[in-house]
């Protein structure tokens, strides 16, 4: 340590909003070179190609090939396939001298489909899986949460190229077996749930994720069955229809000073002629209609109108997953005004749909059924309708997944209660289908000589991303706790005495002899730093073994020094005598 490029720090630098953040920093792992870009310093250089190796390692095993392509991509290929328009601002464009048009590539399905396309023509050529290890670029509105958003990260990307259906799904199969083994390997706690496709097109799509409170995604499980699902995917179990026959006729009523769905629950519980048999009017008896903009990636707008059950909020996430590619846009003042048929706090079905006066798209909550009756706008201020019924007096153009889920729901697999939980997406698994395969006219000549298209699957893991979620599960109050197949080093050897005591070449011949054992050792052999700070560093940079040489070490009779073994991660202690050291270090890893 005393030549290596490191500085600790004491205090937690001011933009880190997660503990990996803080850590990571503060143990002289990284060091922010811009928003959403980070430097790697010698120490998290080790860690981050511990974990590509291990990837590499599993994908190897698992039969795929790797290959490389360049971070710098020509327009035309994306243009092709959409996704120069697409990806919209997530994109960084570019000009070369000759004002032509590059990207710096956010994922590259396109490429692997045209290299593939150049070298394969036959069904005997397939099936065939091959992935990279490569830095990908999105221009992050908001980096934040240090590697977990950023603009610039390392990214292990694979494609399977098959000729049929069921080839896609044992290549699909054989990629998510190779994910468990990584990530048991890495030491990453995953839940795999069902999830949404969004740009990338296809059908099946699952999420692996960590679950760790700071977590960016909210996903379901379900304690009974073992639904899991990401919130964008849940299902909502849709209720059965009611029969019209007997429905009592809707009215309009004056609920003035009533914009909210709180002060309009209040307002017809506080008025006797609202009261009904059924008891007190609760927010799940009404509905509200919210109003968005689509910004589509052609850069025209739409208004959207949304109605879920009024006890619940529309999800921005789970509606943006649902329009994507569009991007959700607030509805404004000045959008109101371009639509006098929408009255703020009080906008109805009436003026909604392709029937209504406003021609604004209308979608509606799947629990929204034939026969279900709501509290509404009526698209007058200071009036709403009640017992508006749905498949009677209105209809939507369509449903829409948009209503916020809650811990409770009901399971779409079983029908018992729904947990909510938060974690971090680790890996995304998806069945392409022949989107990028049709796109660019990947086809191969089957058995009959007849060309069908190829059936891709898509495959991404975060590896530079995989270095904060460890981080992040693997962490005390002192700091950093590496799995050891991840850690810079196996071993953090101390030197904790005076300078010129026997400590010092006990310590220089001791690492001398663990790394002749195969083991990678961390030797803090600074002159001039104190016993306390080197117990510090040792806590914070989180080596699994901290071993210490100190007062046990008998300058007379070596063969009575004993040395400290601590593992890091337990806080276990012991004393073993020096000539064991070696060994003992060796049978724990």
């Amino acid at each position: 340590m005393s030549n290596l490029f490191l500085r600790t720090l004491r205090e937690d630098p001011t933009d880190a909003e997660v503990p990996s953040h803080r850590l990571l920093v503060r143990a002289g792992y990284i060091r922010r070179a811009a928003p959403g870009g980070f430097s790697w310093l010698p120490l998290g250089w080790i860690v981050l190609r511990n974990i590509e190796q291990i990837v590499r390692e599993e994908m190897d095993a698992a039969g795929f090939q790797e290959v490389h392509f360049p971070a710098l991509l020509p327009k035309a290929p994306y243009e092709t396939s959409g996704r120069w328009v697409d990806y919209g601002d997530d994109l960084f464009r570019l000009h070369d001298r000759h004002g032509n048009d590059f990207l710096l590539a956010p994922t590259h399905e396109e490429m692997f489909t045209l290299l593939v396309k150049d070298l394969y023509g036959s069904y005997k050529d397939l099936p065939l899986s091959i992935y990279q290890i490569q830095t990908k670029y999105r221009d992050e509105a908001r980096p934040r949460a240090g590697l977990f958003r950023g603009r610039e990260f390392l990214m292990k990307d694979s494609y399977s190229f098959d000729v049929d259906d069921e080839g896609l799904q044992r290549s699909y199969d054989r990629h998510r077996e190779a994910y468990i083994k990584t990530f048991e390997r890495l030491g990453l706690p995953v839940v795999i749930v069902s999830a949404m496709s969004g740009a990338m097109g296809g059908s099946a799509s699952e999420e692996f994720l960590t679950p760790i409170e700071v977590g960016e995604d909210t996903y379901v499980r379900c304690p009974s069955c073992g639904y899991a699902a990401n919130t964008e995917a849940v299902e909502v179990p849709v209720p059965d229809p009611i029969p019209l026959d007997g429905a009592p006729a809707a009215r309009v009523a004056d609920t003035p000073d009533t914009p909210t769905i709180e002060t309009l629950v209040d307002h017809l519980n506080a008025h006797g002629e609202f009261d009904r048999p059924d008891g007190p009017w609760t927010a799940a008896d009404t509905m509200k209609n919210v109003v968005v903009k689509l910004r589509h990636p052609d850069g025209t707008t739409e208004p959207l109108a949304v109605g879920v059950p009024g006890d619940r909020e529309v999800d921005e996430k789970r509606l943006g997953a649902q329009v994507a590619p569009a991007e959700l846009e607030p509805f404004e003042e000045a959008d109101f005004a371009a639509h006098p048929a929408l009255v703020k706090g009080y906008i109805g079905p009436g003026t909604l749909g392709s029937t209504g006066t406003s021609g604004i798209r209308f979608l509606v909550d799947p629990r929204i059924v034939d026969g279900t009756r709501w509290v509404t706008g009526a698209n007058e201020a200071g009036k709403h309708v009640i017992d508006l019924t749905y498949g009677r007096d209105f209809t939507a153009d369509g449903v829409i997944e948009a209503a916020e889920v809650r811990s409770g729901d009901t399971c779409p697999n079983c029908g018992e209660a729904l947990e909510i939980a938060r974690g971090v997406e680790m890996g995304h698994i998806f069945q392409l289908g022949r989107k990028y395969a049709d796109a660019l006219g990947l086809q191969v000549q089957d058995e009959s000589g007849q060309l069908v298209t190829v059936t891709m699957g898509s495959y991404g893991i975060g590896v530079s991303r995989a270095v904060a979620a460890i981080a992040e599960t693997n962490h005390d109050d002192l700091g950093l706790c590496w799995p050891r197949e991840v850690a810079p080093a196996d071993v953090h050897l101390v030197i904790a005495g005076k300078e010129g005591g026997p400590q010092r070449p006990a310590a220089e011949s001791l690492a001398a002899e663990i790394e002749a054992a195969g083991l990678r050792v961390l030797f803090d052999d600074r002159e001039g730093v104190s016993p306390g700070v080197r117990f510090k560093d040792a806590e914070l940079i989180g080596v699994p073994t901290i071993v210490v040489c100190g007062r046990g070490i008998d300058a007379d009779d070596p063969s009575k020094s004993l040395v400290e073994i601590k593992d890091r991660r337990s806080g276990d202690r012991r004393d073993v005598p020096l000539g064991e050291v070696v060994a003992h270090l060796a049978s724990i890893g």
